[in-house]
């Protein structure tokens, strides 16, 4: 929690469990059970009506525009119609997703395997999401996916996505 005399913002930094292969018996349940119990703490800390942003890597593909092949992706725990459904669930709780909030453009990606010249094709996927609470959002100025640093050498296959608040003065 950072707080300053022009108010509070509480960041949480997540990993969201990849739950591949979805026909194994533990990991794509678990999986599924780790989303029901984010959606559960995020409702309640919702309650307290403070500045949240929950920040990471989610390992969900929320709609088909957020893959340069969707269809790549259908036997992939990251685009099952549970996992997108289970992510809308947490969003419709009153959460603003950032990079949607600003674009809704396609090819917007913050993921690139390191397999088969990825990167170089832009053969991407968005799955690093920032969902901001109504008192975030009233703060919220922009949002950012800092691509570039993929062409860093030895890059993640993650990229940066920023998002810039405005605290007014007290």
């Amino acid at each position: 929690m950072f707080s300053t005399d022009k108010g509070a913002l509480r960041v949480v930094s997540l990993y969201l469990p990849n739950g591949n292969p979805i026909d194994d018996e533990k990991k794509f349940p678990y999986k599924l059970s780790w989303m029901a119990r984010l959606e559960r703490w995020a409702e309640a800390r919702l309650l307290l009506e403070e500045a949240l942003v929950l920040a990471g890597d989610y390992n969900v593909i929320p709609e088909p525009i957020d893959a340069r092949f969707p269809e790549n992706w259908l036997g992939d725990a990251l685009f099952q119609p549970e996992t997108r459904q289970a992510f809308r669930r947490l969003k419709h709780l009153g959460f603003t997703e950032a990079v949607r909030a600003v674009t809704d453009a396609p090819d917007t990606y913050t993921f690139w395997d390191y397999q088969a010249g990825a990167w170089q094709k832009n053969n991407g996927i968005r799955i690093d999401h920032l969902l901001l609470s109504p008192e975030a959002a009233n703060r919220f100025s922009s949002a950012s996916i800092e691509k570039h640093v993929r062409a860093w050498e030895k890059p993640s296959d993650h990229v940066p996505v920023a998002i810039e608040l405005t605290f007014a003065p007290s």
